[in-house]
């Protein structure tokens, strides 16, 4: 059942207009974007923190092996610089001497041959053989860092050929017990060793691996770049970060290829910096993938809802100008144009109410036509309609306000409602009715009307009924007085006790 209103008139039912629907289904279209939007923002997101996981581990992993085997070798270093202090080692014989200085770690595969060498910086011992040829290391780099810094530690040279092998070289400064520097004990860690570790690892397209000494000089890099080697690369802003933080990521360009890449470094305080990075498409390669078949089923999905809304929207408006169109037809005298009795009484019941929220003077108006019936029968009822549209056409013509209701009330009896008119503005507009029929009519035609008017100021908890018995009351009076004139009426004010009864 449809709702019914207070004064028991059925309420119209709430209807979906096209513009509404239009602005629902953009509405909704940009609200599912924004969701759709988020979710692949997050997803980037995630992306970036598991290459970022993944690159740690990888940095970890290769750091962690690559500093144990450099503590393991700077194990054997340290004993032997502790052992050459002995004051017994100097006595024994140089095979028992080898015993005594060298383990097993200095045989290891891919580790060189440790050697000992004295103040001078010449060859006094090596691990390979009892007697060593002459060798004068003495402007080497190694040899002159631990003559000139007591507290060096253990040092690793730059990427050079030793001793037939590309390596690095390790080695520790031998001091006297009152600090005199007494020598140096070197060693060699060959570039192979690093070229194994990495061929064990499986490096997705755009992976890369690099090996820095502690001044941003490249050690050695995966994939390998024999040209890379050797090169200082600490002026670049990823690896300045790597050599100075512990821990760490970076965007950064590659200081190798260019490439926009994501770098990550572990273990930063080791005497090697391993920096692990993934180039930027590479992390984003199956995140874009999903992107583009998210962003297709998205697209397909705003066009089909664009078209379902159009089709919709066209329906509506189609459906709109006919129920429109059939409301005109319901609510209009097909006779005369004007609106028909159902249609006046609908916007009598609003007007009054407005009235009497606002305190505004409303102005009625009945309109006769004089002597219709004997005129009707005289001419004909295809006269009488032409009488009545005419009558029609002069109150349309005088009434044009947009507020203003001119309606066929009944047979040859015409109304007409004046929002906010005082007695002389609806009087006036009577006369003005009035006269213009006079006109149409021509004097030798007897057509004319009377017409009654009407105007009050509604009290509150009243009806319009008083408006219209007024009206009417007018519109006899003017008959009376032998037609073809407006009369104007006070409308009666309601009783004390009729207004305690209502």
């Amino acid at each position: 059942m449809r709702p019914q209103s207070r004064t028991g008139r059925a309420q119209p039912p709430w209807r979906l207009s096209a513009r509404t629907l239009v602005t629902c289904s953009i509405s909704t279209i940009i609200g599912f974007s924004a969701i759709c939007a988020s979710v692949m923002i997050d997803l980037r997101r995630g992306e970036e923190v598991r290459a970022r996981q993944s690159l740690e581990n990888l940095a970890a992993g290769i750091g962690a092996d690559i500093s144990r085997n450099i503590e393991l070798y700077d194990l054997s270093l340290r004993a032997v610089a502790g052992n050459m202090l002995l004051p017994e080692i100097k006595e024994v014989s140089k095979p028992v001497r080898h015993l005594i200085l060298f383990d097993r770690a200095s045989t290891a595969r891919n580790f060189g041959a440790i050697q000992v060498f004295d103040a001078k910086g010449r060859l006094a011992i090596d691990s390979t053989t009892l007697d060593p040829s002459p060798e004068d290391r003495s402007d080497a780099d190694f040899f002159q860092v631990h003559r000139d810094r007591p507290d060096g530690g253990l040092y690793v040279g730059r990427p050079a050929q030793h001793r037939g092998h590309a390596s690095i070289v390790l080695s520790r400064r031998i001091s006297t017990p009152d600090g005199h520097f007494a020598g140096v004990v070197a060693g060699s860690i060959r570039l192979s060793y690093f070229r194994d570790l990495f061929g064990r690892l499986t490096l997705g397209p755009g992976d890369s691996l690099t090996v820095f000494r502690r001044d941003g000089t490249v050690i050695v890099s995966a994939p390998f770049d024999p040209t890379a080697i050797g090169r200082n690369l600490a002026r670049a802003p990823a690896v300045t970060r790597a050599l100075t933080e512990p821990t760490g990521w970076a965007s950064s360009y590659g200081a190798l290829d260019d490439l926009p890449r994501l770098l990550v470094w572990r273990n930063g305080t080791e005497p090697l910096v391993v920096v692990a990075s993934k180039t930027w498409d590479s992390v984003y390669a199956v995140w874009r993938s999903e992107a583009a078949q998210i962003g297709a089923m998205m697209l397909a999905l705003i066009v089909f809802v664009l078209a379902a809304t159009q089709v919709a929207a066209r329906e509506i408006q189609l459906r709109t100008k006919v129920e429109s169109r059939l409301e005109q037809l319901a609510t209009t005298d097909p006779l005369t144009g004007l609106k028909n009795r159902r249609k006046f009484d609908e916007t009598i019941e609003s007007e009054w109410r407005r009235a009497q929220r606002t305190q505004a003077p409303l102005g009625l108006l009945m309109i006769d036509a004089d002597h219709f019936k004997s005129y009707n029968d005289t001419h004909g009822h295809q006269a009488g309609d032409q009488v009545l549209v005419g009558i029609a056409v002069c109150i349309s013509d005088s009434v044009r306000r947009a507020g203003d209701c001119a309606a066929r009330y009944g047979g040859e009896e015409f109304a007409v409602l004046l929002p906010e008119s005082s007695d002389t503005a609806a009087l006036h507009v009577a006369e003005t009715i009035r006269g213009k029929v006079a006109i149409w009519a021509g004097e030798t035609s007897n057509t004319s009307i009377s017409i009654g008017v009407a105007s009050v100021t509604p009290p509150r908890d009243t009806d319009w009924s008083s408006l219209l018995s007024a009206a009417d009351k007018a519109l006899y009076a003017a008959k009376a007085a032998g037609r073809n004139r407006c009369v104007s009426v006070a409308v009666p004010k309601p009783s004390a006790a009729a207004a305690l009864a209502a």
